[in-house]
């Protein structure tokens, strides 16, 4: 008799992992033999980061022999370079994109036009026909809302509660103390 099922298994990191390196569209470059980023890895060059962190490891996965560098390079403010991601094709030529401003989605597209071959050419033509962007463009992340001041909050109004603010009342009453506070 077999077992009873006592729980159903969310899917595991590993899977979701596997899920997204095998998403598509899959990175077939069989046009190049080699690819160099050179960024900043610290303060600027942010779509060369995410490009790394995010579209680097599918294309790794997918171009298991293809030789792949990252240069990260330390920038002060005085330092001026701009992150580029320099190709080698299998005809020996070496094409170079400058990433400087662009986004991950546009990064990896640039990438794809120039090694893609014919299954990337299909699939920009199967996603126009459905009315599709080419790739997917990444979703910012919601920015969180602001706390309320405390001059902000109900609670600290003064509209909020009907009571005179002891603080604004005036001191020649001839009051002193104690007395001056209260009613």
């Amino acid at each position: 008799m077999p077992r009873k099922v006592k729980f159903v298994a969310t899917p595991s990191r590993l899977s979701e992992i596997l899920a997204h390196l095998r998403k598509e569209p899959r990175p077939q470059m069989r046009e190049l033999k080699s690819l160099k980023i050179t960024y900043a890895y610290r303060n600027d060059h942010w779509g060369a980061r995410h490009f790394v962190k995010d579209e680097l490891p599918r294309i790794r996965y997918a171009n298991p022999r293809m030789d792949i560098q990252v240069n990260k390079l330390p920038k002060t403010p005085q330092d001026n370079f701009k992150p580029e991601v320099t190709l080698e094709l299998r005809d020996g030529s070496t094409r170079t994109l400058d990433v400087d401003g662009k986004w991950s989605s546009t990064i990896f597209t640039e990438l794809m036009d120039i090694g893609g071959g014919p299954g990337w050419a299909k699939w920009k033509e199967d996603r126009a026909a459905a009315g599709l962007p080419v790739v997917d463009i990444p979703k910012p992340k919601p920015k969180p809302q602001p706390k309320q001041s405390k001059e902000e909050s109900p609670f600290w109004s003064s509209a909020a509660i009907d009571m005179p603010n002891p603080f604004s009342m005036s001191a020649d009453s001839g009051k002193t103390g104690a007395a001056a506070v209260l009613p």
